[in-house]
């Protein structure tokens, strides 16, 4: 019972489980049914989902095109905002607030440049127009303000100003009554500045703040292609100003006509005007001109050199027509240092000229400069040669009477001194022409200028009827020359030997003047001719009766013709001159040491034959005392109607 009991629980289990596993395989049936109909179904709702997709995709497009749009919108909407804003600074004009109206121009140029490359996608033909327009008038009252603020700022220069910029040895004296005559005085020798502090400083004519301003203004104007109006305002305004500070200063313009026109003493002032008025131009008036055009034009280096060199060109054309009138006038001796002053003053600033006036622009600035300088050198040089043949062939008819030195003698004396004066720059000269020894050179041009006189002074040494005096003129002259170039630097370049060989010939001359002077005055003083056939007159050279049998009566005309004679020289040559009183005194006493001691002879020997007769003061009417004492009255230059002493 027990096991059929248990057999039937396990049938009734595996029927429960047979029963279940159908089911589950009935219900696995219906799933996969199932299933495969969800498949089908997916398939087919995919299909009827596809067109909504393309459409979902085309929207999201559209969307992200739209974004797209809207920025463009918004950023062309930017433009016109900031265009109507440009507008409103532009319409307003720049006069309140330049440095806005430059951003305006600036953000008109910009919304130009954004219309214009949208073309294309967008009719903007009327936009641009617009701010064309706007922009071109924007840029005109651009011009007028930086033709306003440039005017403004541009004010001639005080002469004083200038001269305060000077270094402190070239400022003119401040009690001075005229400052610029003062300064014409330029002294060949005068300080050149040698240290820091003595230095020229160049003014600023315009601010720095206005020059920055200007500097944008001129940026703005230069974008906008309108290089030729800015050249022009700058220009006509500049250009104007320099010339008026000229004017100021003193400079002139004169032609050549003007120049020959004018008497010596006016025109040597003014040459002596127009070398410090060049060192201020240039220095100071130029260079600060070219400050101003530096920074103003910064960035665009051809307009710069072409604003200066235009600026400046009436200016340096009315300084250099002056030198080029001088240099082409006719030549005469007294120009050479003039000449040589003006040929130093180019040559000192040349290194200046030629940085100052820079550029290809300025070219033809600098060549006209340069051309001055040599035209002096060259006028120079023909001055030179002028003085020369000038000395020699000189014909002057004034006459020396009382054989001085001769002024023809004393100035070019001087003229030799001025000229060492000047010995770097006439070796500078020298080298213009050739390349031979600078110092060998103004050695020959010094010594064929001294032959050159000697030479001419021998020439007027005859128009002296008295032998004598014509050589007391040759002495007078040539130890003028000796005692000259001994005092200056010409011995060091002449030489001992030529001073030497000319103080031989001073001594020849005087010996030469002894003998024509004094050698009729010796004869009356001989004992040749003095005996008689009948010795009973006469006394023996003691003055004894044991005379060699000198005749009284000769005796007597002896001494008449002697005091006839020595009165006649005294006359004659108290009135000569030796001006040196070294050279007079040796010549008084080398007279003294031939007459005195044949008077004293002839008289002790010869005196008591007359004393011993009638009216022997008549005969006998100087002792030796009194003939050294008028000897030491001859030279002196006294005129004829002077009381004797």
């Amino acid at each position: 019972m027990v096991a059929v009991a248990g057999g039937d629980s396990l049938s009734e289990r595996a029927a429960r489980m047979r029963e279940a596993l159908q089911k589950s395989q009935t219900i696995t049936d219906n799933m996969v049914s199932v299933l495969g109909s969800f498949d089908h179904r997916l398939s087919a709702l995919d299909t009827a989902m596809r067109p909504t997709q393309i459409k979902t995709h085309a929207i999201r497009k559209a969307h992200e095109n739209i974004d797209k749009t809207l920025k463009a919108a918004e950023l062309v909407l930017a433009k016109f905002d900031s265009f109507h804003q440009a507008e409103a600074k532009i319409l307003k004009g720049p006069h309140e607030d330049l440095e806005g109206y430059l951003e305006a121009i600036d953000q008109l140029r910009s919304n130009i440049k954004f219309f214009n490359s949208k073309k294309s996608s967008m009719s903007t033909d009327g936009v641009l127009n617009h701010a064309n327009s706007l922009l071109s008038k924007g840029l005109s009252k651009l011009e007028e303000e930086f033709k306003e603020l440039l005017s403004s700022y541009s004010k001639p220069v005080e002469p004083e100003r200038l001269f305060d910029c000077l270094p402190s040895s070239l400022r003119p004296l401040s009690d001075s009554p005229d400052h610029r005559g003062n300064n014409g005085a330029t002294n060949h020798s005068e300080h050149q500045p040698n240290s820091e502090t003595d230095l020229y400083k160049p003014p600023t004519l315009i601010p720095p703040r206005i020059l920055l301003l200007l500097h944008d203004l001129s940026e703005q104007m230069v974008e906008a292609g309108h290089e030729k109006q800015l050249l022009k305002i700058y220009r006509d305004t500049r250009s104007t100003v320099l010339e008026e500070s000229l004017r100021k200063l003193g400079v002139e313009k004169l032609s050549r006509d003007d120049v020959q026109k004018m008497q010596w003493e006016i025109l040597e002032a003014k040459i002596g005007n127009w070398i410090h008025f060049m060192r201020i131009t240039v220095k100071l008036l130029f260079a600060a001109e070219r400050k101003v055009c530096d920074q103003m034009f910064e960035g665009f280096e051809s307009l710069r050199d072409l604003c200066f060199a235009e600026v400046t060109a009436n200016s340096v054309s009315m300084l250099l027509s002056f030198g080029d009138a001088i240099a082409k006038s006719k030549r005469s001796p007294e120009k050479l240092f003039v000449l040589l002053d003006m040929y130093e003053i180019m040559r000192e600033l040349q290194s200046e000229i030629e940085t100052v006036f820079g550029g290809k622009a300025c070219s033809e600035l600098r060549e006209s400069a340069l051309g001055l300088t040599k035209r002096l050198a060259q006028t120079a040089q023909e001055t030179f040669g002028d003085f020369e043949e000038a000395v020699e062939k000189d014909a002057t008819k004034t006459a020396v009477l009382d054989g001085t030195v001769h002024p023809l003698t004393s100035y070019v004396i001087n003229y030799v001194k001025f000229l060492f004066d000047y010995q770097s720059t006439l070796k500078q000269l020298f080298q213009e022409f050739n390349n031979e020894e600078p110092n060998s050179q103004l050695a020959s041009v010094t010594m064929r200028i001294m032959q050159a006189l000697q030479t001419n002074l021998d020439g007027k040494s005859k128009q002296y009827k008295d032998p004598a005096l014509t050589h007391l003129f040759l002495m007078n002259n040539i130890h003028y020359m000796v005692r000259s170039v001994r005092r200056s630097e010409a011995k060091d370049l002449l030489g001992d030997d030529w001073v030497q060989r000319h103080r031989r010939i001073v001594q020849q001359h005087a010996n030469q003047y002894k003998r024509k002077g004094w050698a009729k005055i010796l004869l009356c003083l001989s004992i040749q001719g003095l005996s008689s056939s009948g010795g009973s007159s006469g006394v023996g050279a003691d003055g004894g009766s044991g005379s060699s049998g000198a005749s009284r009566a000769l005796v007597k005309e002896r001494f008449k013709a002697f005091n006839t004679q020595f009165e006649e020289l005294h006359q004659k040559q108290t009135q000569w001159t030796v001006p040196d009183t070294e050279l007079r005194e040796s010549l008084r006493l080398a007279v003294e040491e031939v007459l005195l001691p044949a008077y004293r002879s002839f008289l002790k020997r010869f005196g008591p034959l007359v004393e011993n007769g009638k009216n022997a003061q008549k005969h006998i009417r100087y002792s030796v005392e009194d003939l050294q004492r008028m000897l030491g009255e001859f030279f002196e230059g006294r005129t004829s109607n002077e009381p004797k002493r």
